[in-house]
């Protein structure tokens, strides 16, 4: 896979992408067979622990696109652009958006945001970084929303998001992340443009569709958003597995004979 093979997709094959943070977990997408692997800022409170993306910086982003890239090490793989590391100068941004490509192993970089931001994406298009968008609920802007909101309900909200979406492909985007846009809205944005829009929580029109891997998996019981689909229940498997340890070595079933070392064996 690679930019020119993503957009060829459009309108002849949905693409299929997860987000991922790990090397054990990234193995397993690729091994899968998805088309592309994003290393997403919602590390911070997928991973680390946080309420929301703010707190991730591009040290962690750094170190968790390198363990996704060791584990699918021919994986085409996008790397989020953190909170604050592109939005106070476009040098600055220029150079931590090098940094993926360049330490990190990705393809490509995403960043929030619409026309606000064209001319970096376009200093990043010709410095030779691959720029996928993201708009509609960013989650970066949260503050702003107030909260988590579907975006694009109305006719001048859905009129808005149509022009910075032209804006940003113009200035160079390769994809656009579609974000809790309502599906009418999202229909007609991928209908507008010649580059895939990829959906989450955006309807069964766009060009393809990204989950996070922890909410596909069931990882976190207490969070599942509307637009999410839970493939299996690894959190309470995980739970029982390790109560299964834990009476096994309160009750000496652990270890057993075929797991201890003996002189001579």
């Amino acid at each position: 896979m690679n930019v020119q093979k993503l957009v060829s997709m459009k309108g002849k094959q949905p693409i299929v992408m997860i987000t991922a943070y790990d090397a054990p977990f990234a193995n397993i997408v690729h091994q899968a067979g998805v088309d592309a692997i994003l290393v997403g800022d919602s590390v911070a409170n997928n991973v680390l622990g946080y309420s929301d993306t703010l707190p991730a910086t591009m040290e962690d982003m750094i170190r968790h696109t390198q363990a996704v890239r060791r584990g699918a090490p021919e994986a085409f793989i996008i790397a989020d652009m953190p909170f604050l590391s592109y939005q106070c100068s476009m040098d600055e941004a220029v150079r931590n958006a090098g940094r993926f490509l360049k330490e990190a192993g990705a393809n490509a970089i995403k960043l929030e945001g619409g026309s606000f931001y064209v001319p970096l994406i376009e200093r990043l298009v010709k410095a030779g970084i691959p720029v996928m968008g993201h708009l509609g609920l960013t989650p970066q802007s949260v503050n702003v929303f107030g909260g988590y909101k579907v975006q694009g309900k109305d006719e001048k909200s859905a009129k808005y998001l149509l022009e910075e979406a032209k804006a940003i492909e113009k200035a160079g985007v390769f994809s656009i992340v579609l974000e809790m846009v309502v599906e009418e809205t999202a229909k007609m944005i991928t209908e507008s443009l010649s580059i895939p829009t990829i959906g989450i929580g955006s309807g069964r029109y766009c060009d393809g569709q990204i989950l996070v891997l922890h909410d596909l998996l069931g990882l976190n019981p207490s969070f599942l958003p509307k637009f999410a689909k839970r493939y299996a229940n690894l959190y309470q498997e995980s739970l029982e597995a390790v109560q299964r340890y834990a009476f096994d070595v309160r009750n000496r079933a652990f270890p057993s004979e075929d797991n201890v070392f003996k002189v001579g064996g």
